[in-house]
């Protein structure tokens, strides 16, 4: 299976760059992957194409500001860095720009040196290792010198709003980069009303990583490597889940991250709970063990989460849809619109 197998072309200006002023007013693409009909309606609405029987497994990672704009202590240089994964207390993987005039023992401060990281590892992978220096609690201080990572392609500095709205209204356990994006229409009101007409929720944790990120740069898809990204599904959580599949629920996942997270933590077709890394790829010929549903945003050409929408469709179904969105003005990408595939 072939990259060019997932590319379409998509005008600049369909690329949400701004969150719209009420998070469940986006529109909503239905999919019935059986009858392969489309419909359109609006997230608020989702509740009337959910089947009867329905769990909810969300993502419940929470985006921190990753991002740090800081200046070299001896030449004032000005170095960017993206947190990437804490390795180590204190000690952080991470993306820099410009790398290239970093060297092991260079030293960078942030927020006029309430926050001062170390250059102590500079590997051939592109990355480098720093270690930060600090008074008080390091998630208090990154709250006050660290940016939101917005992705690339929302092509504006983020503002105090990205704070809120680039983070579901569930989000709880800190340590994503990015968010997980389906998560993002959703609002309490709208959870309750699903919670009233009997559709139970499930938690679960991916931190989302560096991969949302990375191209892919093979042409035969079955040679890309995924970025291995922490999963935590809790016992609870996953008994919940595996008693509402024996009792005939519908497994929903909301967002790719989930249905590789569930994916992962399945035993010869049985949900198990799981700490730990996953580098599962998901693309076209893949067989689901536990997910029925799925919601999702519109992603990335050439993308893995594309490929693994298709994957849990198939690639004519989810060609056809993206077209339609076009046709019918949906908004692309993270602050963009969702489809539900049944």
């Amino acid at each position: 299976m072939k990259l060019t197998d997932f590319d379409y072309e998509l005008p600049q200006d369909r690329i949400a760059q701004e969150p719209l002023q009420h998070r469940d007013a986006s529109k909503l693409m239905v999919i019935d992957r059986c009858t392969r009909k489309i419909q359109h309606t609006t997230f608020s609405n989702i509740g009337a194409y959910l089947p009867k029987q329905s769990l909810l497994v969300l993502n419940d990672t929470k985006v921190i500001p990753a991002r740090l704009i800081g200046k070299k202590r001896k030449t004032g240089g000005k170095i960017e860095l993206l947190l990437i994964e804490e390795k180590e207390k204190d000690t952080w993987e991470v993306l820099a720009k410009p790398r290239r005039s970093l060297q092991i023992g260079t030293q960078i401060q942030f927020g006029d040196g309430i926050l001062n990281a170390e250059v102590i590892d500079k590997p051939d992978d592109g990355n480098c290792t720093v270690h930060f220096t600090y008074k008080g609690v390091f998630t208090t201080i990154l709250s006050e010198v660290g940016i939101m990572p917005l992705p690339p392609y929302i092509r504006r500095s983020p503002d105090a709003e990205d704070k809120v709205r680039y983070q579901s209204v569930y989000a709880t356990n800190e340590g994503a980069i990015a968010a997980p994006t389906a998560g993002l229409h959703f609002t309490p009101e709208l959870l309750g009303r699903l919670k009233n007409n009997g559709i139970d929720t499930a938690m679960l944790t991916l931190h989302v990583g560096i991969g949302t990120f990375l191209p892919v740069k093979v042409e035969s898809i079955q040679n890309h490597k995924m970025h291995a990204e922490y999963i935590h599904l809790a016992e609870k959580e996953a008994i919940q889940i595996r008693d509402k599949r024996t009792a005939g629920t519908k497994i929903v996942a909301i967002g790719t991250t989930v249905v590789r997270s569930l994916e992962t933590a399945a035993v010869e077709g049985t949900i198990q709970s799981f700490s730990g890394y996953s580098e599962l790829f998901i693309y076209p010929g893949y067989q689901f063990n536990i997910v029925d549903a799925l919601v999702t945003n519109f992603h990335l050409p050439k993308s893995t989460l594309l490929m693994l929408v298709s994957a849990f469709a198939d690639i004519e179904l989810i060609q056809n849809a993206y077209s339609e969105a076009l046709i019918h003005d949906y908004r692309f990408y993270s602050y963009g619109d969702a489809m539900l595939i049944l």
